[in-house]
């Protein structure tokens, strides 16, 4: 797909780290897939994936996590 920032580069498959933050809890997730600008550098995070990690930051605020670090695992 074209950017739509750039408006020069193509997006490819890659990763990304996501910060999610929710009331007192932070989240940090890395190896998100993502198609990454091979321009700019600008990543899309598809619909299923942000859904899924927007969960994981609900249930860590939850839990009562203030920060966290983990590896991205699909669900």
């Amino acid at each position: 797909m074209k950017c739509v920032i750039c408006r020069i580069g193509e997006t490819r498959p890659g990763q990304t780290t996501v910060t999610l933050e929710s009331a007192r809890t932070t989240l940090v997730v890395r190896g998100v897939p993502a198609d990454v600008c091979g321009n700019c550098g600008e990543e899309y995070i598809d619909e299923r994936t942000s859904s899924g990690l927007l969960a994981l930051v609900k249930q860590a605020a939850q839990a009562g996590v203030q920060v966290e670090v983990r590896e991205y695992a699909a669900t």
